[in-house]
Protein backbone atom coordinates (compact mmCIF):
# COMPACT_ATOMS: atom_id res chain seq x y z
CA UNK A 1 0.00 0.00 0.00
CA UNK A 2 1.36 3.07 -0.74
CA UNK A 3 2.50 5.84 1.60
CA UNK A 4 0.71 9.55 1.08
CA UNK A 5 2.96 12.06 2.04
CA UNK A 6 1.37 15.41 3.04
CA UNK A 7 3.46 19.16 4.57
CA UNK A 8 2.35 22.14 5.64
CA UNK A 9 2.91 24.74 8.42
CA UNK A 10 0.51 24.46 11.45
CA UNK A 11 -1.38 28.07 10.17
CA UNK A 12 -2.43 25.78 7.69
CA UNK A 13 -3.49 23.08 9.41
CA UNK A 14 -7.18 21.99 9.60
CA UNK A 15 -8.45 21.48 12.74
CA UNK A 16 -8.89 17.96 12.35
CA UNK A 17 -4.82 17.53 11.19
CA UNK A 18 -4.50 19.44 14.62
CA UNK A 19 -5.69 17.10 16.43
CA UNK A 20 -4.87 13.80 14.72
CA UNK A 21 -1.06 15.16 15.21
CA UNK A 22 -1.57 16.18 19.26
CA UNK A 23 -3.40 12.82 19.47
CA UNK A 24 -0.85 10.70 17.72
CA UNK A 25 2.46 12.46 19.77
CA UNK A 26 0.74 12.09 23.19
CA UNK A 27 -0.40 8.20 22.23
CA UNK A 28 3.64 7.79 21.60
CA UNK A 29 5.70 10.04 23.74
CA UNK A 30 3.23 10.57 26.60
CA UNK A 31 1.34 7.36 26.97
CA UNK A 32 3.71 4.65 25.53
CA UNK A 33 7.02 6.20 26.01
CA UNK A 34 6.17 7.46 29.52
CA UNK A 35 6.86 11.07 29.68
CA UNK A 36 5.62 13.88 30.88
CA UNK A 37 6.78 16.93 29.20
CA UNK A 38 4.37 20.05 27.24
CA UNK A 39 3.80 17.75 24.07
CA UNK A 40 2.89 20.87 21.92
CA UNK A 41 5.39 23.40 22.50
CA UNK A 42 6.19 27.30 20.83
CA UNK A 43 8.81 24.97 17.84
CA UNK A 44 5.20 23.79 15.93
CA UNK A 45 5.15 27.60 15.39
CA UNK A 46 8.05 27.42 13.67
CA UNK A 47 8.05 24.02 12.54
CA UNK A 48 6.74 21.70 9.10
CA UNK A 49 4.15 19.13 9.88
CA UNK A 50 5.02 16.43 7.70
CA UNK A 51 2.02 13.38 8.04
CA UNK A 52 2.16 10.42 6.23
CA UNK A 53 -1.01 8.15 5.33
CA UNK A 54 -1.53 4.52 4.57
CA UNK A 55 -4.43 2.69 4.15
CA UNK A 56 -6.56 5.78 4.45
CA UNK A 57 -5.34 6.24 8.28
CA UNK A 58 -2.17 8.50 9.75
CA UNK A 59 0.47 6.14 9.87
CA UNK A 60 3.80 8.33 10.83
CA UNK A 61 4.39 12.20 11.54
CA UNK A 62 7.98 14.24 12.30
CA UNK A 63 8.01 18.16 12.49
CA UNK A 64 11.31 19.91 10.74
CA UNK A 65 11.89 23.08 12.59
CA UNK A 66 13.33 26.10 11.00
CA UNK A 67 17.06 26.95 11.30
CA UNK A 68 17.64 29.15 14.50
CA UNK A 69 15.04 27.90 16.53
CA UNK A 70 16.14 25.21 18.47
CA UNK A 71 19.80 24.74 16.42
CA UNK A 72 21.48 26.93 14.05
CA UNK A 73 20.74 24.05 12.03
CA UNK A 74 16.97 23.35 10.70
CA UNK A 75 16.27 20.02 13.56
CA UNK A 76 14.10 16.68 12.56
CA UNK A 77 12.49 15.76 15.31
CA UNK A 78 8.63 14.03 17.15
CA UNK A 79 9.68 11.56 14.59
CA UNK A 80 7.27 8.81 15.17
CA UNK A 81 5.72 5.99 13.24
CA UNK A 82 1.83 4.78 15.21
CA UNK A 83 1.98 1.16 16.84
CA UNK A 84 0.07 -0.40 13.89
CA UNK A 85 2.37 0.80 11.22
CA UNK A 86 5.74 -0.43 12.70
CA UNK A 87 7.98 -3.09 11.09
CA UNK A 88 6.64 -2.20 7.67
CA UNK A 89 9.57 0.24 6.85
CA UNK A 90 7.09 3.59 7.63
CA UNK A 91 9.65 5.30 9.79
CA UNK A 92 12.83 4.71 7.05
CA UNK A 93 10.28 6.18 4.18
CA UNK A 94 9.47 9.04 6.55
CA UNK A 95 12.74 10.12 7.58
CA UNK A 96 13.38 10.26 3.90
CA UNK A 97 11.13 12.37 3.08
CA UNK A 98 11.60 14.72 5.80
CA UNK A 99 15.43 14.76 5.17
CA UNK A 100 14.96 15.24 1.07
CA UNK A 101 12.54 18.28 2.22
CA UNK A 102 14.86 19.81 4.95
CA UNK A 103 17.91 19.93 2.65
CA UNK A 104 15.75 21.08 -0.42
CA UNK A 105 13.92 23.83 2.02
CA UNK A 106 17.17 24.43 3.77
CA UNK A 107 20.10 23.96 1.27
CA UNK A 108 23.36 23.93 2.78
CA UNK A 109 22.83 23.92 6.11
CA UNK A 110 23.17 20.58 7.36
CA UNK A 111 20.16 19.10 9.54
CA UNK A 112 20.60 18.28 13.68
CA UNK A 113 18.95 16.11 15.66
CA UNK A 114 18.80 14.86 19.42
CA UNK A 115 17.69 11.74 18.95
CA UNK A 116 17.05 8.75 21.36
CA UNK A 117 20.14 6.75 21.78
CA UNK A 118 18.78 3.38 21.10
CA UNK A 119 17.97 4.52 17.54
CA UNK A 120 21.39 6.09 16.66
CA UNK A 121 22.37 3.07 14.64
CA UNK A 122 19.24 4.21 12.41
CA UNK A 123 19.95 7.98 12.18
CA UNK A 124 23.56 6.77 11.63
CA UNK A 125 22.49 4.95 8.22
CA UNK A 126 20.74 7.72 7.18
CA UNK A 127 24.17 9.72 7.05
CA UNK A 128 24.09 11.24 10.55
CA UNK A 129 26.83 11.17 13.22
CA UNK A 130 26.97 11.86 16.97
CA UNK A 131 28.46 15.42 18.06
CA UNK A 132 27.50 15.17 21.39
CA UNK A 133 27.94 12.42 24.59
CA UNK A 134 24.47 10.61 25.57
CA UNK A 135 22.53 13.01 28.16
CA UNK A 136 19.01 12.44 29.86
CA UNK A 137 15.98 14.29 28.24
CA UNK A 138 12.47 13.73 29.74
CA UNK A 139 14.15 9.97 31.16
CA UNK A 140 15.46 8.56 28.31
CA UNK A 141 19.03 9.12 26.96
CA UNK A 142 19.47 10.95 23.89
CA UNK A 143 22.50 12.19 21.80
CA UNK A 144 22.67 14.90 19.34
CA UNK A 145 23.55 14.00 15.76
CA UNK A 146 24.51 15.98 12.30
CA UNK A 147 23.77 15.40 9.11
CA UNK A 148 26.34 17.59 7.06
CA UNK A 149 25.03 19.70 4.78
CA UNK A 150 24.92 18.45 1.06
CA UNK A 151 27.76 19.82 -0.92
CA UNK A 152 26.27 21.22 -4.58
Amino acid sequence: MPLRFSWSRLESLSTLYFYEMVKARESVFVVEQQCAYQEVDEMDLHSWHLFVSMEGEMAAYVRVVDPGVKYSQPSIGRVMTLAKFRRRKVGRALMTEAIRFTEQTFPGMGIKISAQVYLSAFYQSLGFKAVSEPYDEDGIRHIDMLKPAVES
